[in-house]
Order: structure tokens, then C-alpha cells, then sequence
């Protein structure tokens, strides 16, 4: 008898996935429905109707998917770490899980030193005024062990798989041609040092029992303006990362990937040019983007001109006030659609986590920028936009997973992915100004469904 049941479920399991039943999680643009899956399943037949419609073809694939999530600056480690441990914990495994309602956070971008989102600027060698460190004697990691790794060893507890990328907002002072936490240029006789900065870096990290995945050799190389940063034109990141990162992450037996540019989406011809240096290029992984300017399609500019080559999308954030509608419908569309459409292999939003006045920040530094939580006084955690545009995608498209084929009929902007275990996912979002009923086409069989306008729904089969 026992046999017979277990036979008689196993059938009904093999049933039930042929009719290919489709559940699926829903946000509205006016914060109704926030990332609830939704009660009515949805099962694919033989029907025909006039309704525009998607269609899925898993037998065309693109990229492969990294994953999706936060920066976690200096500033976002600081108010997490200050929450009390029940609800640290509770946060950390609502944002690293996946189970139930956790989302999932599959990548995080951390910084090399200070961000203009850290409560000071440092970097991990800083000399007295004229005096330099060229033997790196006096590198110290000492402000991240404060905040930023104690929280990301409670996070690699949950994912030890999570990939993280780290960039530098500036090189110490006393290597750059200003000596200013603002602006300036990495001295070329400082190139060699710098290098075995990252190396420090990354084997200190190691040390701490952080693996760090990627870096950038700079984040935002062309805007000198924020505090910090520093100036990096892309025939002086080629001779560096040609002559000398390059060089020394072999040297030193390191495997963490080297991606550049890591600015806005307007100067695809800043990475081209980089990667068109031969000596420079067989280090590369790829190139990284934000999006403060220019269009997403360029991203698929450069993956034409170097088709070998990865592409990242790495920082877009989301200012204050700002509404949760427009928020919603630009940032689903353009960079967790948009990105990944044109060959990015994550999408990263800026930042995890802030005060209720957007702090903390650098003297100088960004002053509305709106984490994905907003952690406050009394153990306060609320959840804003940015937590569910990345947890449409964090929580069910997971790393390994492949970008598969869809049209976009009229205004229903979409992409869909091939999990590693075979489940097909599609994120829609409804760009119209109206409510749109369409299809769902795979298999030449459908299932029809309905989006508000403004309201995005990750599908899974």
C-alpha cells in the first residue's frame, strides 16, 4: 500500500509539472501588493486568443547570470552592525535566503577603502603629508574589521557562495597627483605600489575568511568631483592593469577577476579602448556599467566589439525623495530587464542601507541616496523600492542561470532565464499607462495573465 501511495505521488508530481503550472509574485506600482505570490496559479493549455503575447524559446540562450544585489558600503555595514543581534540576524537572513519570504541577495558590491557613503574617508595606507609607504608597510584593513566584516562573515554564514566585487573610490593620498581625497591621478611611478595594494587587499580579505570574487581599478574613473574619488583616463587603466595589475595578480597566484571602466553607459569607448590593448585585454574579465548617463544598449555595444568579454552592471541608485511608482516601473525595466537583456551578467543597486536622513556620508558626498532598507532608531527596518526590484529577480533567478529568448510585444518589457535545475523564469513588467491582459507563450501552449500599469510579476515554470 505504502508503495502504491508513494508511486501514486510521484505521478501526480510528474502530472502536475507537464501541465506546467505557473506561480507567480506580483508588485504594484502603488505598494498594495509588495512581492506577494499571488493565490491563483496559473496552468499552460491549448487555447488561442488576441491577446499580445510573450513567447519564451529556452532553446535560445545568451549569459549566464551572476546574480543580483546591493552595494554594501562602509555606511550600510555600520547600521546594520548597530542593530540589536535578534534583528541583525533576522535582516541578514531576509535578505541572504531564500526560503519563504527571504529574497535572496546573490551578489554585493563592497568598497576598496571609503565611498562618499562611508560616515569618513580612508583608504588602508594613509601617510602623514609628505611622507609616502612605498613597502605598503603600514596597509592596515583595521576599518573594515569595525563593521564591514563582521557583517559580511554573518552573511557568507548564510551564502558562502555569494560573489563580491570590490572597488576603490581612491588610492591612498600620497599616490596621486593632487594628494586630495578629491579628484586627482594616480602618479605613474605609484602603479607598481598600487598594485600590490589590491594584492594586499585581496589576500587580507582572504585572511579574514572573505573571498572577493572581482575588483575594478577604479570606481567612476571619469568623475573627479566626488569625495572620495580620483581621475583614471582608459589608456592609464590599460598600462596599469597591462604592466602592473595584471602582472602582479599572476605573480601572487591570484584568481579575483579584474573588471574595468565601471562608470556610466555614455563612454562605451572607455572600455573598448582598454580592452583593445592586447597586453592589457588577457586579464580582463569584462567591463562593468552604472547608468547615470547614457543608454543601456551600449552595454551590447561593447559585447559586440569584444563578444568574449563579460559585462556587469554595477551601481544605480535611487535618490530621495522620489516615488515608489516611477522608481519602480525605470528600474525593473531599464536595468533588471534592460541589463541584462544587453548581456550583463548582474545588476548591483547602490546602496543596501541607510539612515532615516540618508546618512551616513562623506563631507562632500551623496546626500540623498536611499538604501534599499532603511534602518532608524529602536531597531527600525523598512523596506523600500530598491528591495523589490532586486528581489524580483535576486529571489528566483539564482546564479548559474541562463538567460533564455522573448519578444517584447508592445509594452510589456520583459527577459526570461533557464534555472540549473530547469525552471523557466520571466519577469514582465507593464511599461503602459493601462492594464494589459497577454499571453504567455512556451511550448505551443499558453497561459494568460493580467499587469496594472506600473505593476511588475516574476513568473516561474
Amino acid at each position: 500500500m505504502k508503495v502504491l501511495l508513494l508511486l501514486s505521488a510521484l505521478f501526480t508530481t510528474t502530472v502536475y509539472a507537464q501541465n506546467g503550472s505557473v506561480s507567480y509574485w506580483l508588485t504594484k506600482s502603488d505598494r498594495s501588493v509588495t512581492l506577494a505570490k499571488q493565490p491563483a496559479g496559473l496552468v499552460f493549455k491549448t487555447a488561442k486568443n488576441n491577446h499580445p503575447t510573450i513567447t519564451v524559446n529556452a532553446g535560445q540562450s545568451f549569459q549566464e547570470i551572476d546574480g543580483f544585489g546591493y552595494a554594501l558600503t562602509g555606511g550600510s555595514a555600520t547600521l546594520i552592525h548597530s542593530l540589536s543581534p535578534a534583528r541583525q540576524d533576522a535582516l541578514l537572513k531576509e535578505l541572504f535566503l531564500t526560503s519563504g519570504n527571504n529574497i535572496g541577495v546573490s551578489y554585493l558590491r563592497v568598497t576598496i577603502g571609503a565611498s562618499d557613503l562611508s560616515d569618513t574617508t580612508f583608504t588602508y595606507d594613509e601617510m602623514p603629508a609628505g611622507q609616502t609607504d612605498t613597502s605598503l608597510a603600514h596597509f592596515s584593513i583595521k576599518e573594515d574589521e569595525k563593521d564591514v566584516i563582521p557583517v559580511l562573515k554573518k552573511i557568507l554564514a548564510l551564502n558562502p557562495s555569494i560573489k563580491i566585487l570590490g572597488s576603490p573610490w581612491t588610492a591612498p593620498t600620497w599616490m596621486k597627483s593632487n594628494n586630495s581625497f578629491k579628484g586627482g591621478s594616480l602618479k605613474p611611478e605609484y602603479y607598481g605600489v598600487y598594485a600590490q595594494y589590491f594584492v594586499k587587499y585581496i589576500k587580507a580579505m582572504k585572511a579574514a575568511g572573505i573571498a572577493i570574487d572581482a575588483i575594478t581599478p577604479q570606481n567612476e574613473p571619469l568623475h573627479g568631483g566626488n569625495v572620495p574619488s580620483m581621475v583614471m583616463q582608459p589608456a592609464e587603466q590599460a598600462d596599469f592593469i597591462a604592466n602592473h595589475l595584471g602582472p602582479a595578480f599572476k605573480a601572487a597566484g591570484i584568481k579575483t577577476k579584474i573588471i574595468i571602466y565601471d562608470h556610466n553607459a555614455d563612454k562605451p569607448e572607455y572600455p573598448i579602448t582598454v580592452l583593445d590593448n592586447p597586453a592589457a585585454r588577457q586579464y580582463i574579465d569584462g567591463s562593468a556599467f552604472h547608468l547615470y548617463a547614457g543608454p543601456i544598449t551600449a552595454l551590447s555595444k561593447v559585447h559586440d566589439a569584444y563578444p568574449q568579454k563579460h559585462l556587469y552592471f554595477t551601481e544605480q541608485w535611487v535618490g530621495k525623495p522620489g516615488t515608489f511608482d516611477k522608481n519602480l516601473r525605470w528600474h525593473v525595466s531599464t536595468l533588471i530587464i534592460g541589463a541584462t537583456r544587453n548581456w550583463s551578467r548582474n545588476v548591483i543597486e547602490w546602496n543596501l542601507a541607510a539612515d532615516p536622513a540618508y546618512n551616513p556620508h562623506t563631507k562632500g558626498g551623496c546626500t540623498e541616496c536611499m538604501g534599499a532598507v532603511t534602518i532608524g532608531p529602536n531597531d527600525l527596518v523598512e523596506r523600500n523600492v530598491a528591495y523589490y526590484i532586486i528581489a524580483h529577480a535576486s529571489k528566483f533567478v539564482r546564479p548559474g542561470a541562463v538567460r533564455i529568448s522573448t519578444n517584447v510585444p508592445g509594452q510589456l518589457n520583459n527577459v526570461a532565464f533557464k534555472t540549473k535545475d530547469g525552471k523557466k523564469v520571466l519577469i514582465v513588467i507593464n511599461d503602459g499607462s493601462e492594464a494589459q491582459t497577454f499571453n504567455i507563450a512556451f511550448n505551443n501552449k499558453i497561459v494568460t495573465s493580467s499587469l496594472d500599469s506600473g505593476a511588475v510579476a516574476t513568473y516561474i515554470w
